[in-house]
């Protein structure tokens, strides 16, 4: 069993938990470590922990200013990946979102994936 004290967490709020789940397990590599449908799941990939908290999950709860959370923004996990035009490739014709195209850097090319919810995956190919 995955001892989730020794991993990397990151919450996700996400629209639906059971799309969410599929998008991070079919797409991404994710496993499943418990999926509680349809309030939370939470998934793994390495050492890294995704919560996926859906509408009816207490962490979706209304702030008190009344301002509730709510999926998107550019906060992002970040993959890194060894070859990012086959990646984004298969990732399209799985019907992947994607909200630019390939950008590089000095430190490597990127490009941000959007899940079902609007959450940002970013992946990454090192420079050489």
């Amino acid at each position: 069993m995955t001892d989730v004290r020794t991993m990397v967490s990151v919450r996700y709020m996400v629209d639906d938990v059971d799309e969410a789940v599929a998008f991070y397990t079919k797409v991404l590599d994710f496993e499943v470590i418990t999926h509680f449908s349809p309030a939370f799941a939470d998934v793994a990939r390495g050492n890294l922990r995704l919560l996926l908290s859906g509408p009816t999950s207490s962490a979706a709860r209304a702030m008190p200013d009344g301002v509730r959370p709510k999926p998107g923004g550019w906060n992002r996990i970040h993959l890194i990946v060894d070859d990012i035009v086959a990646e984004v490739a298969r990732l399209h014709d799985a019907g992947g979102q994607f909200r630019n195209n390939i950008l590089a850097g000095p430190g490597g090319q990127q490009i941000l994936l959007e899940d079902p919810s609007g959450n940002v995956v970013e992946l990454f190919q090192p420079a050489d």
